[in-house]
């Protein structure tokens, strides 16, 4: 049987909240320390984040401004040191780790690497590098891959390729990447793969120039493959 309302314990709210106080009162000190410090930690970090690290950041876009017009003229050696007056992209990540200007010079600096034939050097920044942009996100991650592939590291590129294609699915990314796993894997000999993917392609991205033309890539794969 239910427990009778009468039956349960009877709350004194006046004694309760003369405990409180009395406890309050005899803590005051160390409360008050307590309180005193949350306030030094949260206006240290608003300070922090929305003074300190937006003034880095302005400094780090103004300095970003020349290494990327090198960068665009594939003056790589330039955009990567600088010009010995203007900084170039590894000293603008190194300076400015914290801002979002120093975390794309990461990626400016992993693309560098790789058109300079530096592979190691290009995973290694490009892995540093982190972006939730839909398009700029999977493209680093399909560059490591590419940087795999040429150190012939095909399984690791393979992962790195379906990785960018699933990272944020769109009609650009997606196809390219899936498409590039599918040619790894035709290197490897695993034909049935390679025709999955690229039939993926045909399924979910018919529209897109990847799409269009996926139809030889499908028949290439499945007569090396004897599929």
């Amino acid at each position: 049987m239910a427990k009778k309302i009468e039956d349960a314990p009877i709350v004194d709210v006046a004694e309760a909240f003369s405990k409180t106080e009395l406890y309050i009162e005899q803590n005051k000190k160390t409360l008050l320390m307590i309180a005193g410090a949350i306030i030094i930690v949260v206006g240290g970090y608003f300070a922090y984040k929305y003074w300190y690290v937006a003034g880095e950041e302005t400094k780090a876009r103004s300095e970003m401004f020349k290494a990327e017009q090198y960068f665009e003229k594939d003056s790589l050696n330039k955009a990567i040191n600088g010009d010995g007056v203007a900084s170039g992209f590894l000293q603008i990540a190194s300076d400015y780790s914290i801002t979002p200007s120093g975390n794309l010079a990461e990626y400016y600096l992993g693309l560098c690497y790789l058109k300079q034939g530096k592979f190691e050097d290009a995973i290694e920044h490009l892995k540093s590098f982190s972006s939730k942009d839909q398009i700029v996100a999977p493209l680093a991650t399909a560059a490591i891959g590419d940087a795999n592939m040429e150190l012939g590291k095909t399984d690791e590129a393979i992962t790195y390729y379906l990785k960018a294609a699933e990272q944020n699915s769109n009609n650009f990314d997606t196809p390219i990447c899936l498409k590039k796993a599918a040619m790894a894997n035709e290197e490897k000999g695993n034909y049935a793969d390679a025709v999955k993917l690229y039939e993926r392609i045909k399924n979910e991205f018919a529209e897109t120039a990847e799409g269009r033309e996926i139809d030889k890539y499908i028949s290439r794969a499945k007569v090396l493959g004897n599929l």
